[in-house]
């Protein structure tokens, strides 16, 4: 795979087993260069064999010196998530820049954050920010029964009082249910972990009144099937008509036809192949657009979204 133009070389510098499942990666610059700076929530592409999938960065994102991901291996033992498992101490990973598609809003007089498993990630960063600048925050994190605690030291040090682990489905619904409820006007909330969780949280909060602007969700686990009925393309600027297969994307279609554009995850989640000035009936699949982004039909991610009938694209 090659790399995209602007990509970091960052070599493993430490390895550390945060739980029998959740691998640390602690990575610098391979060049002993500067690394840049990244908003909170925001994540890194890694070139993983031959995918490239985002991890959420957990550390403090204020002049790095280093950065740091952690890596659930999933039980299938298939993927990025695998390869990164069977990485060494030194090895060098070609790494995009920081991306922020998941940032806490500054405005926000409380932030509540909902995490499940591996989900607790981004909300590293978060917690990190809000001891920077003072903001209020408090976590609901859900933990299976019996299971380790991810970064548990680190989040019983950052938010303090603000940190409830739940164990068991009933427990974090009604915790959530409960925390939904009695928020302060002017609370954000966010969440990330597994769909079912999500959801529940989602749903929640729409049943509490919540306004769709003050829920941010981020989802990990990315899109891998762009397969649907076929369309067609037409690129404005030249009146030139692509057709796109029903088994192919249009990000390849378009490829396969002449036309670059850019892409990193391919997966739906960094947001990096983002196309605006759209026209048509959008079948969006990505992770990574707000509602009302989905709602005005006029941008998409070509490596997993779709479209009914014609699509028309400023190209």
């Amino acid at each position: 795979m090659s790399a995209p133009a602007g990509d970091l070389a960052l070599r493993v510098e430490r390895i550390v087993d945060v739980t029998p499942s959740v691998r640390g990666f602690v990575l610098r610059p391979a060049d002993g260069g500067r690394l840049p700076s990244y908003a909170p929530g925001s994540h890194l592409v890694v070139a993983c064999g031959d995918r490239r999938n985002a991890y959420s960065l957990t550390g403090e994102g204020h002049a790095p010196d280093s950065y740091a991901i952690s890596v659930l291996h999933w039980p299938d033992g298939q993927g990025g998530s695998a390869w990164l498992h069977g990485v060494r101490p030194g090895q060098v990973l070609r790494c995009g820049r920081p991306r922020d598609a998941f940032a806490p809003v500054a405005t926000a007089r409380h932030h509540l954050l909902i995490a499940g498993g591996i989900g607790i990630t981004p909300f590293l960063s978060h917690l990190w920010a809000a001891r920077r600048w003072g903001r209020r925050v408090s976590v609901l994190y859900a933990v299976g029964a019996g299971a380790p605690v991810p970064h548990h030291a680190e989040l019983t040090a950052l938010a303090g009082d603000g940190l409830r682990i739940l164990r068991g489905r009933a427990a974090m619904q009604a915790a959530m249910d409960q925390a939904l409820r009695t928020q302060a006007l002017g609370t954000h909330l966010y969440v990330c972990g597994p769909d079912g969780l999500m959801d529940s949280a989602l749903a929640l909060a729409r049943g509490h009144g919540w306004p769709d602007e003050r829920c941010h969700a981020e989802r990990f686990g990315g899109v891998d099937a762009a397969e649907g009925a076929p369309f067609t393309v037409r690129l404005r600027r030249t009146g030139r008509d692509i057709a796109v297969a029903a088994d192919a994307s249009l990000l390849d279609a378009l490829a396969a036809a002449g036309v670059e554009w850019p892409a990193m995850c391919r997966r739906g989640v960094c947001g990096e192949c983002r196309m605006d000035n759209a026209a048509g009936t959008i079948l969006h699949r990505d992770l990574v657009l707000s509602p009302a982004e989905r709602a005005a039909q006029s941008c998409l991610m070509p490596c997993v979204s779709r479209a009914e009938g014609v699509l028309s694209l400023d190209l």
